[in-house]
């Protein structure tokens, strides 16, 4: 289903106003880029696109959850992101010829800001501060990304759910009560883990005091956690 942008609403707008290709623009080149802009509201377990599908947008999640991932020639699948609210994805296709290189789905009922992909890069071409806003994004998810690469090298799957959840604590020591906010499958796929793995690695936390009942997570000691 395709809104109007007009129909955005507050929370939906305060989402994407603190995007970083959306922070560092003027007013009036906001307006501009907004308007490049329309609202997709999607049902669980969706295809936003596919591989091989022609890369005519890229996409802002303004609710819900976005999962991206590639299939092999056997059906297997291998997630590469899980986008949240305020995340930007395919992104980099602007300066990139092809079409979409992976498969986003939605991973429950998801709102996007689907952004013209032409359009932005006409408009980049014509103002330099939209595209130092866009190259910056860009920046920063190559980052992300090589961040993402190090932890699945230097860090056992244990360490990368205990660093997750530990994210996910609202205080530094003590005891907290967390809910995952999405469920563990995807968390799986998110922390690059099966889910065998990531039950396993549940299971090599509980000497912290982390319990699992569901979405669920109680963590006995937070600084073990954080130094596990």
């Amino acid at each position: 289903m395709i809104n109007d942008n007009t129909k955005l609403n507050s929370r939906d707008r305060a989402v994407l106003m603190k995007t970083r290709f959306l922070q560092g623009l003027s007013p009036a080149l906001t307006v501009s880029m907004m308007q490049t802009m329309t609202i997709v509201s999607l049902p669980a377990r969706r295809q936003v696109f596919r591989t091989g599908d022609p890369a005519e947008a890229f996409y802002c999640v303004l609710g819900g959850y976005v999962r991206l991932y590639r299939l092999n020639k056997d059906g297997r699948e291998a997630d590469i992101r899980i986008c949240a609210p305020g995340d930007t994805f395919a992104e980099c296709l602007l300066y990139a010829d092809g079409p979409y290189p992976f498969h986003a789905q939605t991973a429950e009922n998801a709102t996007l800001a689907r952004f013209d992909m032409a359009t932005v890069r006409k408009l980049a071409a014509e103002q330099a501060e939209v595209a130092r806003a866009v190259m910056a994004s860009l920046s920063r998810d190559l980052i992300t990304t090589m961040d993402c690469v190090a932890n699945d090298r230097l860090f056992t799957a244990p360490q990368r759910v205990a660093q997750y959840l530990a994210s996910l604590c609202p205080v530094d020591d003590g005891q907290a009560a967390i809910r995952l906010p999405f469920q563990k499958n995807l968390l799986a796929g998110k922390l690059g883990l099966a889910p065998e793995a990531l039950s396993r690695a549940f299971s090599s936390l509980r000497k912290t005091g982390v319990t699992v009942r569901g979405r669920m997570i109680q963590v006995g000691d937070v600084q073990a956690l954080r130094d596990f």
